[in-house]
């Protein structure tokens, strides 16, 4: 692969780590780690959307980009 060809290619960020299920505390809280973890996730979701349009690629069919 050449140079410039790795360049031209899109650079998607990492997805956000899930949390353990240990990591909730379940006491209700709110936000909890997993409303937070989803709020993380659709973002980055529509980050990689919008870098795979910047690009003229196809949306993703599935997640992860």
């Amino acid at each position: 692969m050449s140079d410039t060809a790795s360049r031209d290619e899109p650079r998607f960020p990492p997805p956000p780590r899930e949390p353990d299920l240990d990591e909730c505390c379940g006491t209700g809280c709110d936000p909890c780690v997993f409303d937070i973890y989803d709020r993380r996730l659709e973002r980055w979701r529509e980050r990689c959307a919008a870098i795979r349009e910047a690009h003229g690629l196809p949306p993703a069919k599935e997640p992860p980009c």
